[in-house]
Parts: structure tokens; sequence; C-alpha cells
């Protein structure tokens, strides 16, 4: 690899297939970690990985030692975005290690906060805590690094029943979300897929002179409930409006999501607790970083009927 090289772990999530995107489109080498064997049933994001130029596809467990510590040998950048594989902090402290053995001199992690370190009786989010932890961890160790905390996604509205952000489609063609949160408290919100990319990018771009040890609030628009129901109306052509409730749990998930969901429901239902804590703001510096967003209105009318027409649903015929 050379001065230009990146390697991305879980690239076919969300934030590491946007930012393969963009590196490659731009000359970087992207090592970019996989874990498993691509297929043609993994759909969209597998076949656009294959034909990427300038990538290199590194398949395996991130439990697998001898893997990470290959991982990064010659790279300058990572971007970093571990999912719950296995033990996270395990894993993203094994990340960190290799990277700095492997003299690594910019890595971007993506954090989230744990709530219960600002007080307040606010409760820990499991999913997010042990993400806090390898940061605090990636601190310690002294390595170059920034902290993207990213807002909620766009794409993870869907019409079919999974938990939290259901878009449930009415008799009358329009829809309906039911979730805990305030209807007029605004959420920060990001197209994961179109505006992560960019944004690392420009991290990279802008080095650890303006950046070194930050964490950045990746969300371009704060919008309420209601604000976002406002724009799938808009978008769609079609009614849709906000309830406040309970979450509901209609398909089966896995135990640790189960107990994100109900930290959810307590930490910003019934505390209502700012999303990212109350440190950190935006989308201030995620303008400075890239301003070609993509919003929510343009998110549901242009993105929105895609995906739901990809998973098989028909409502937009």
């Amino acid at each position: 690899m050379t001065s230009r090289n990146l390697v991305i772990v879980n690239t076919t999530g969300r934030q590491g297939a946007s930012l393969a995107r963009v590196a490659t489109a731009v000359g970087y080498n992207v090592r970019a970690h996989i874990t498993t064997k691509l297929s043609e049933k993994d759909g969209a994001v597998a076949k656009e990985l294959r034909e990427l130029k300038n990538i290199e596809l590194v398949q395996g467990s991130l439990e697998d030692s001898k893997l990470i510590s290959r991982l990064f040998v010659g790279a300058r950048r990572a971007f970093i975005n571990t999912i719950s594989w296995g033990d996270e902090v395990a894993i993203g402290k094994a990340l960190a290690d290799a990277a700095k053995k492997a003299g690594v001199q910019h890595y971007v992690y993506s954090s989230m906060p744990d709530h219960a370190v600002f007080g307040h009786g606010w409760p820990s989010l499991p999913l997010w805590s042990c993400k806090f932890t390898v940061e605090n961890y990636i601190r310690q160790i002294g390595l170059p690094a920034t902290f993207v905390y990213t807002g909620i996604y766009n794409n993870n509205f869907t019409s079919l029943p999974y938990p939290l952000f259901c878009m449930k489609v009415q008799p009358d063609g329009g829809f309906q979300w039911t979730a805990p949160f305030h209807p007029d408290k605004p959420l920060p919100w990001l197209d994961a897929e179109h505006d992560v990319g960019p944004a690392v990018l420009q991290i990279f771009k802008d080095g650890l002179q303006k950046w070194s040890g930050h964490r950045i609030g990746l969300a371009y628009q704060l919008l309420t409930p209601r604000e976002v129901c406002a724009a799938f109306a808009r978008g769609l052509r079609r009614p849709c409006s906000y309830k406040r409730g309970s979450i509901t749990i209609e398909v089966p998930i896995p135990s640790g999501y189960r107990s994100q969901l109900e930290g959810i429901e307590v930490l910003f239902g019934k505390y209502e607790a700012p999303y990212f804590g109350p440190h950190i703001q935006a989308p201030k510096e995620a303008l400075e970083l890239w301003e070609g967003y993509r919003g929510m209105e343009e998110y549901a009318r242009e993105v929105f009927p895609l995906e739901e027409a990809a998973n098989g649903l028909t409502w937009m015929q």
C-alpha cells in the first residue's frame, strides 16, 4: 500500500460502504475488512464492493488475532466501525493495539456515548457503552484518533414490522410512526450511506492538527419526530403521522438488541436525554466537513421507495 491508503473495518455496513465508495473514487487504496465471503445473496452492497477499483477485500473474523495483526500492515489511515460480532470491547482493543503497532497515523473510530457517565440517573445503552469503553482505551494507549458519533440513520425506516423505526402503512395509503421519543424534541439525523464517506474523508484531509482527539457529532439535520413525518409526507405525497408510544416487538430480534431497545425507551422516552449527551452538538461540525448531505425529505422521496421495493414491498405501486 502507498501513502494514499486506508483500512476500513466492517465495509459491508452502511458507514464503511459509504467511505469505501468515496475513497476508492478519489484514488485511495482501500483494504476493506468483511466478516464473510461476499456472494450474490448479500445484495447490492456486496456486488458494488466487488466491482470497486483500488480495493483489497480481507475476509475473516475479528476474533482472529492473526487477521487483526495483518490488517493494518503498511496502512496510514483507518476507519473502524465495529458491531456486536462477539466481545466488542475485546475486539475494539485488539484493533487499536494492532493499529498502533503498525504505525497507523490517523485512526477514525465510530463511537457513541455512555449516558451513565453524565449522571442524572441516565442508564447506559449496552450497544453504545461498549464503544465508549473502546474510545477511552484508544485515548489511553495514545493512538492518534478522531471519534465520530453518528446520528440516527434515515435508512433505519421501513414499513416492515421491525421495532422502533417502523413506518406502518395505513388503510389510506399513508404511514404512521410510533416511538417513545417526545414528538417535539429534536433528534439528530444522518443518511449514513450518502454522507458518512465524504465526511470521514474530509476528516482525514483536515488531519490531526484539526481533529486530534475530537468527538464529532455526525448528523446533518435536527428534526423532531413530527418534523420527520412532515418530511416523509412531502417526499412521498402521502399522509404521515407520529404517535408517541412504547416500542413493540413483533418479530424475532437478538437478545442484545432487546436490551438496547429497553434502554432507549427509558433514556429517550422517560428521561428525554440529549441523543449525544450534553456536550456534543450537531450539525455545525458535520457541515464543516460536508455540505452536500441528503436530507430527510429527499431520502423519503428518492431512496425510501427503492429500499422498500428491494425488500419485496409493493405499497408504492
